[in-house]
């Protein structure tokens, strides 16, 4: 960075010193006019006094001309004819300057018609030569650049040791972060500058990467306790009908071993649900009836437990989401409240305008205000009679919050008017489709 900093600072620089030196050295040349256009002007203005008055020319200085020529160009004060040409003199009647830089050196003229007394008109031409005229300018333009090339290498050392003196802090901070440790954080400059924001900015990032590494070890160490029950349970089973080769109790064997299996499948299923929804991935949306995904979800349900009771309003109550989203969500929240309800269980859908609900009551123990904030998170499970009864893997409610989460709803958990638990999902609705 130092280098391309550099580099880029002593191009400019230079570039834009090479540009004044060639317009300064192009104005030199103008100025060497102007200061002989000074002094012809004085001279020419004496002179035509006199050609006026009828009197004789004086000379001028040893370095200016002063002539007196007819309007055809030719003198008439008896000196020799001046190194003019016809076109310079008809340039020069017109009052317009000449700058002869063929010559050596290059000649200056000024000219203007005077009236003579006895009505004549007369030229009068004063000119000078310009020594130096052309060197000068070679020669400021060679000083400019080298004076240019001078600037921009101390523009340039200025530059590396200014931006280098400026990283210095930053090479500060690679090194402490080079040497972090697990939970440590980068010291923050006391300079409220743009390296404060940054050191702010990558200590913010630096907690999100313990807080994601830190819940990927929770979960992966649920995840491996969770499996392992049953895994462990089915590999004992097995253990058993292989020692005890027994008709009644192989089949024993294999009934516990049938539902070990399928509270293993539950789990594996949950973790891959959560794990695609971590990675982002999104099933296509589609308007999904929030009354017949309850009344279907009741009666996948039904059986021995619990009465069900549906209350859903008289029209359609549309939200949109995946039906297999809408189908989970229901699930979930109807077997949690058949595995700790004692004789009912109410599902409730509520239309709104901007909002669809399903509300899921049992009549069981409920759950304690200070679990409920945390019933949600994955493989947490309540120690007490609730938890020891159900039998589940803890994923479940997890789901549920997930799956409403990313469809922009939420989760609530209560206490229902029977005792037991209140669950309240809220969905956004959307309009009758067409």
């Amino acid at each position: 960075m130092r280098f391309r900093v550099t580099t880029v600072a002593t191009a400019a620089t230079l570039a834009v010193l090479i540009g004044l030196a060639w317009l300064t050295s192009g104005m030199i040349g103008p100025l060497l006019v102007g200061a002989a256009d000074a002094e012809l002007t004085a001279a020419m203005s004496a002179a035509t006094a006199h050609v006026e008055q009828g009197k004789p020319v004086e000379p001028g200085s040893p370095n200016i001309q002063v002539r007196v020529l007819d309007t055809a160009g030719a003198p008439v004060d008896g000196g020799p004819q001046p190194a003019l040409a016809p076109a310079d003199v008809r340039v020069l009647k017109a009052g317009t300057p000449v700058l002869r830089e063929g010559d050596t050196p290059p000649a200056r003229w000024l000219g203007t018609v005077a009236t003579a007394p006895d009505g004549s008109q007369r030229l009068v031409a004063v000119g000078t030569g310009l020594v130096g005229y052309v060197a000068a300018q070679g020669h400021a333009l060679r000083w400019l650049i080298v004076g240019a090339v001078l600037a921009a290498a101390t523009a340039a050392l200025a530059t590396w040791f200014a931006v280098r003196s400026s990283l210095r802090p930053v090479e500060r901070m690679r090194t402490a972060a080079a040497r972090l440790g697990a939970g440590r954080r980068l010291p923050l400059p006391e300079a409220q500058d743009e390296l404060r924001s940054l050191a702010g900015a990558l200590n913010d990032l630096l907690a999100r990467r313990d807080e994601a590494a830190d819940r990927l070890r929770r979960f992966t160490g649920d995840a491996a306790h969770e499996l392992r029950s049953p895994v462990a349970s089915i590999r004992v089973q097995a253990e058993v009908a292989v020692a005890h080769p027994d008709p009644e109790l192989s089949q024993e064997v294999l009934t516990e071993v049938v539902r070990e299996s399928e509270r293993l499948s539950a789990l594996v299923d949950g973790l891959l649900t959560l794990a695609r929804s971590d990675a982002g991935e999104l099933p296509p949306a589609e308007p999904v009836d929030l009354s017949v995904a309850a009344v279907d979800a009741a009666a996948r349900c039904s059986g021995d437990g619990p009465a069900v009771q549906v209350h859903v309003p008289p029209g359609p109550c549309w939200v949109l989401a995946a039906p297999s989203e809408v189908d989970l969500v229901l699930d979930n929240l109807l077997r949690n409240a058949f595995r700790h309800a004692r004789a009912s269980v109410t599902v409730t859908v509520l239309a709104g305008v901007t909002s669809a609900r399903i509300v899921v009551d049992d009549d069981g123990h409920g759950i304690a205000p200070e679990h409920r904030a945390r019933v949600f998170d994955r493989f947490y499970r309540v120690q007490d009679d609730r938890a020891r009864s159900s039998g589940g893997t803890g994923l479940g409610l997890a789901l549920v919050a997930e799956v409403v989460r990313r469809r922009g709803g939420a989760v609530r958990v209560g206490e229902s008017p029977e005792g037991g638990a209140r669950f309240l999902v809220s969905w956004r609705a959307i309009a009758r489709p067409q």
